[in-house]
């Protein structure tokens, strides 16, 4: 159906016409408003954690297409990496006219081509266990042959136990090709090419950034604001701006942070802050706490939680007492409604939108809702009335007045399995029919009526443990789910939930592990997984148009 809107059998002057409907059916639906660009980060669609300062896991640029299928060997391109490169950031344009990806683990940085996906240099950290290729097939080739049962669990457990070295993990890239990565132990090192024009010039360590030691807890998010200052964030509730060339910096402490140090809660021991943050324009920064939501003001020369700066603090519901599993995601940008949107710590969690500035004179605060501020809360319940419980460990995907949801509770849990360890069901076992998960829900604010509203559910898809994203010019979302206990890209209309397409991608080799689905500057999809990273190819032609999917 595509082929033939896009005129590929019929004659050339009728194909020309079908793309000039194409583009122009694309601009007039394309209401929707794009966070602004930050011109300090890289110049290009992911520079860093979920893409932009918004943290919307959305982007501009088209995605594949379909049809469905089963990939080959040749549409597919895997590389050895070690564990955990669970996201990749891509570069501006060097001046040899290349890009490349920029990605970390728990041993290593690597530095990728952009178009052939080569690898170009890796960076080891010094005293991090080296982890080769054959330990990485042994493990492949044991989940292969099975990911279901008792030994298969406890083997998880091993494996997922090297996390625990993770220290390196939040990374930003800057318009200089300067690669940030913040640890847990509260340094911040930049990395950057030792021949700054060339892109194939090896990884060297530039400069390090230790916050202060009255600044407690690993390091939970970087970010960069419209003024190109780095804006880092600490588990314990401790929030820095700091100088790129690590001259300077400003420091504040969050409201209701008092004893953060020792609120760790529930069996699984959640951490005061848990996540990333969103920044906008105007120097707002929005972090989520284990029981509240903050708006800090960067003022260019001060961190600040004071209300007469446009600074505040709204609860939000937390029954589950562990927080929220969600880094906050901007909605509204120039004249729209303006949100920052979590999911709640309910045990069966709801969407809840904030305003972002001045709560509008009329507004009356919601039924059942903490704070005023909230101006939308509604239970992701996938169209269960029946649902007790669910939960998502990933921020919510926002585009335009969209906002999705997945499920990540784990079904058929077995009896033994302690609730802190279900997290092993859906990670290492989660194209497993007998434990994935199923859901994906859409929420949508009605502007005329103020108001939060479900727009679509599907339940037939599963989204184990990815972050998914949104292609704005395909008007599709993509996620990393499962069929019949093999690794697939699920493709679904934005507008109605609808399956487009699905790609079957194979074997454990290609589990996703908790990383971000993402979209490079051709459109092509790429992912990490448990010891490398992925490419699917994409054959539609770069800068070809499409018809907008209905």
């Amino acid at each position: 159906m595509l082929r033939r809107a896009l005129g590929l059998s019929f004659p050339a002057y009728i194909s020309r016409a079908v793309v000039c409907v194409a583009i122009q059916f694309s601009t007039s639906v394309d209401a929707e408003n794009m966070p602004p660009k930050n011109s300090y980060l890289a110049d290009s669609s992911y520079a860093m954690a979920h893409g932009n300062p918004a943290q919307q896991d959305s982007v501009a640029q088209y995605g594949p297409t379909g049809p469905s299928r089963i990939l080959s060997a040749a549409d597919v391109e895997y590389r050895h990496l070690g564990p955990a490169h669970f996201g990749a950031v891509i570069s501006g344009e060097y001046a040899d006219g290349r890009r490349v990806f920029w990605s970390n683990g728990i041993d290593r940085i690597v530095k990728m081509d952009h178009d052939t996906y080569e690898v170009l240099d890796e960076y080891f950290f010094p005293g991090a266990i080296r982890y080769d290729a054959a330990q990485a097939d042994a493990s492949i080739a044991s989940f292969d042959r099975n990911n279901s049962g008792f030994l298969a669990i406890y083997r998880s457990f091993k494996e997922m136990s090297k996390l625990r070295d993770l220290a390196n993990l939040y990374t930003l890239l800057d318009k200089d090709h300067v690669y940030y990565v913040g640890s847990k132990h509260g340094l911040i090192t930049a990395y950057v090419d030792a021949d700054p024009d060339d892109s194939r010039s090896r990884i060297i360590k530039q400069a390090e950034f230790q916050l202060p030691d009255y600044m407690t807890g690993p390091v939970m998010g970087l970010n960069m604001s419209y003024d190109g200052w780095l804006i880092v964030v600490t588990e314990h509730g401790y929030m820095a701006a700091i100088k790129r060339d690590f001259s300077d910096f400003r420091s504040v402490r969050l409201l209701h942070s008092e004893g953060a140090e020792d609120s760790a809660t529930g069996s699984t021991g959640k951490g005061w802050i848990r996540n990333g943050f969103a920044i906008d324009e105007e120097g707002g920064i929005y972090i989520a706490s284990q029981e509240h939501m903050h708006k800090v003001i960067w003022t260019g020369d001060a961190l600040s939680t004071e209300v007469a700066t446009g600074a505040w603090t709204a609860a939000y519901l937390n029954g589950k007492g562990e927080g929220t599993g969600a880094t906050p995601s901007l909605m509204g940008f120039g004249s729209e409604d303006q949100f920052v949107v979590i999911t709640d710590g309910e045990t069966l969690m709801n969407i809840v939108l904030f305003w972002r500035d001045a709560i509008p004179d009329t507004w009356q605060q919601l039924p059942g809702a903490p704070a005023r501020r909230i101006a939308g809360i509604l239970p992701v319940d996938m169209d269960d009335p029946e649902l007790q419980a669910i939960q998502s460990e990933q921020s919510v995907v926002v585009f335009g007045y969209g906002a999705l949801v997945v499920n990540n509770n784990p079904r058929g849990i077995p009896w033994y399995l302690p609730s802190q360890a279900e997290s092993l069901l859906i990670s290492l076992l989660g194209s497993n029919p007998e434990y994935q998960p199923f859901g994906v829900q859409k929420f949508k604010w009605n502007p005329q009526r103020q108001e939060l509203q479900k727009s679509w559910v599907n339940k037939e898809i599963s989204s184990p443990s990815c972050v998914p994203i949104v292609s704005a010019e395909s008007n599709l979302v993509y996620l990393i789910g499962a069929r019949d206990n093999q690794w697939t890209l699920e493709a679904l209309n934005w507008s109605r939930g609808v399956s487009r397409f699905h790609y079957v991608i194979g074997g454990q080799r290609y589990n996703v592990l908790f990383a971000g689905t993402m979209l490079d500057e051709k459109g092509r999809i790429h992912y990490g997984t448990p010891w490398g990273r992925v490419l699917i190819k994409n054959k539609l032609l770069v800068g070809q148009p499409i018809l907008r999917p209905l």
